[in-house]
C-alpha cells in the first residue's frame, strides 16, 4: 500500500477542489430554507460513491432529510465495514465575524498550517472528514486493495438531533450489516500528535420559556410590580450552579461513571499547555468543576450550559419595556450510565421547581443521546491504533472526547456493531463557529491512513 503517498500526491489538486466544490453548497439543516440545498449535496453524495467504486448507491427517503446508501461487496465472506459520516452543516451565523464567505471556500496559509488549510462551514464537520473516506474508496478500488467490504451511510441530520437516521437504522438492519463502524467526525490531539477518541459524552438539549404577565409592560408603570421573566430566568439559570461549579439539580450525579486513579493518570499523559489553551480562546483563567483538570472537565465530567438566551427588545436604541417571555436554550453533556431522557426529566422538575410563583415555566425536550466507549483491547480499536503507526510514525493515544455523537450508542444497540472514532481535526478547526476551517494536511493525510484500517482490520481477524 506505499503507493497511496504517490497517488495522492499526484491527485492532490483534484483532491482538494472536490472537496471545495462540495463545501459550496450550504447544507443547512437547521434552517428548512435550505431545504434544496440539502438535497441537491445528497446528490453530490451519491455521485461521488459512485465515482469512487460503490456497486450500489441510493439516495434513502426518510421522515426528514434523505441519507445516501452506498456499498461495495466483494466477497460476502469477508467482513464488512460500514463508514458513517454527515453531509448537513451548522448555520454559518453570525456571518459578520466570518473572515471569508462561509460557502465559498479559500485556502489560507496559517501558522498551524503552512500547507493551506480550506476556511468554510463544513469544512472539518463533516464534509471534509466524510470525504476522506469517499477518496481512500476510489484509492482502493482504482488500486484493485480494498482488502474487504465496504458500506456507506451518509445522513443529513446530524446537526439536528439525527432522528430520522434512528428510524431508518431500526428499519435497515440487513442492509446494514456490518463487523465494524468507522467514522469520522471527531480530532486528534495535534498534527504531530494522533489521537483515537474512545468515549463520546452523551447530550440532553432543551429549551426553557418563562412568562410573566400577559403582554409586554412598561417599566416605569410596572416596573418592581410584576416579575421580569428575563429577571427571574437570569437568577435561576444562575442557581444551576453552586459555587464549586457543581451542578445542583438532585440526583443529577447519581449514575456518573466515576474513572479511576490509574484511568485519570492515563489521560493526563496527553500534552497540554494550560499558558497555551488560555492563550488560544484569548481568555485570562479557566472555569469549571472544582477538583477536575481542563482535559477531565470537558470529556470524563457531565456539564450544564446556556447556548442561547432571549427575550425582550433587543432592537436599536431604547424600548423600556418589562417583558412577558424570556427563553433560553440549554445542553447538558452526560457522562456513561447516566440516560438523557432520565437527566432530561430531573432537570424539567428542578427547573419548575425552583420558579417563583410570579412567572409560569415550560421546558420543552428538543434532542439527545447516551454517552459511549470504545474499549482500546477492540479489534477496531487495534486495526485502528496501526493504521495511524503506520502514516504518523507514532502510536495515537486514546482519548475521551467532550462532544456527543448520539447515533454512535443507537448504532450499538440496534446494530450490534462498535464503532471506531478516527478523527483527524484538530481543537484550532473552530467547528460550529465563524471561520470553520480544515488543513489540508489533515484531509490528505486521512486519505492515506483511512486504507491502512482497512487492510490491518482484515489481517487482525486471520
Amino acid at each position: 500500500m506505499s503507493s497511496i503517498k504517490n497517488y495522492i500526491e499526484t491527485n492532490k489538486e483534484r483532491l482538494i477542489n472536490e472537496l471545495i466544490e462540495i463545501l459550496k453548497i450550504p447544507s443547512i439543516s437547521a434552517d428548512s430554507a435550505y431545504k434544496q440545498d440539502i438535497l441537491k449535496t445528497a446528490d453530490v453524495v451519491k455521485l461521488a460513491l459512485e465515482k469512487a467504486g460503490c456497486d450500489l448507491v441510493e439516495i434513502c427517503e426518510t421522515p426528514g432529510n434523505p441519507i445516501v446508501y452506498g456499498e461495495k461487496i466483494i466477497d460476502p465472506k469477508l467482513p464488512t465495514i460500514l463508514v458513517y459520516g454527515h453531509y448537513d452543516v451548522q448555520p454559518a451565523d453570525p456571518i459578520e465575524l466570518w473572515e471569508s464567505a462561509p460557502f465559498e471556500p479559500i485556502i489560507k496559509k496559517t501558522e498551524l498550517h503552512p500547507e493551506g488549510a480550506i476556511f468554510a462551514r463544513g469544512s472539518a464537520d463533516d464534509k471534509g472528514q466524510f470525504y476522506m473516506h469517499v477518496k481512500a474508496l476510489e484509492y482502493m478500488t482504482s488500486t484493485n486493495s480494498l482488502p474487504c467490504n465496504i458500506k456507506f451511510m451518509i445522513e443529513g441530520e446530524e446537526e439536528i438531533g439525527s432522528s430520522s437516521l434512528g428510524w431508518f437504522v431500526k428499519r435497515n438492519h440487513d442492509k446494514l450489516k456490518n463487523d465494524i463502524i468507522l467514522i469520522s467526525d471527531t480530532g486528534m490531539i495535534a498534527k504531530d500528535t494522533p489521537s483515537i477518541t474512545t468515549g463520546l459524552r452523551g447530550l440532553s438539549y432543551v429549551e426553557v420559556e418563562v412568562t410573566g404577565a400577559n403582554r409586554d409592560l412598561h417599566s416605569g408603570l410596572y416596573g418592581g410590580a410584576v416579575a421580569n421573566p428575563i429577571n427571574v430566568l437570569c437568577q435561576m439559570i444562575a442557581s444551576l450552579h453552586d459555587e464549586n461549579n457543581h451542578i445542583t439539580i438532585p440526583h443529577f450525579y447519581d449514575k456518573v461513571q466515576e474513572l479511576s486513579n490509574e484511568e485519570r493518570a492515563e489521560m493526563a499523559k496527553a500534552p497540554f499547555s494550560l499558558d497555551d489553551y488560555k492563550k488560544s480562546l484569548n481568555i485570562n483563567d479557566i472555569h469549571g468543576e472544582k477538583g477536575y483538570t481542563t482535559n477531565e472537565r470537558n470529556a470524563i465530567r457531565p456539564t450544564l450550559d446556556v447556548n442561547g438566551i432571549w427575550g425582550g427588545y433587543t432592537g436599536e436604541g431604547a424600548k423600556t419595556v418589562i417583558p412577558s417571555k424570556a427563553f433560553a436554550k440549554i445542553s447538558m453533556r452526560l457522562v456513561p450510565n447516566q440516560n438523557w431522557e432520565e437527566i432530561t426529566e430531573l432537570f424539567t422538575k428542578y427547573f419548575e421547581s425552583i420558579a417563583p410563583k410570579s412567572v409560569t415555566i415550560k421546558v420543552s425536550a428538543h434532542h439527545g443521546g447516551q454517552a459511549y466507549v470504545t474499549p482500546i483491547d477492540n479489534i477496531g480499536y487495534q486495526a485502528a491504533s496501526k493504521a495511524y503507526e503506520i502514516t504518523f510514525g507514532k502510536k495515537p493515544i486514546p482519548m475521551r472526547s467532550g462532544g456527543s455523537i448520539p447515533i454512535v450508542a443507537l448504532f450499538e444497540d440496534e446494530l450490534k456493531s462498535k464503532s471506531i472514532l478516527m478523527g483527524f481535526g484538530l481543537d484550532s478547526d473552530a467547528i460550529h463557529s465563524p471561520n470553520e476551517h480544515y488543513g489540508i494536511f489533515n484531509y490528505l493525510k486521512g486519505i492515506e491512513t483511512i486504507p491502512y484500517f482497512f487492510q490491518n482490520f482484515v489481517d487482525l481477524q486471520k
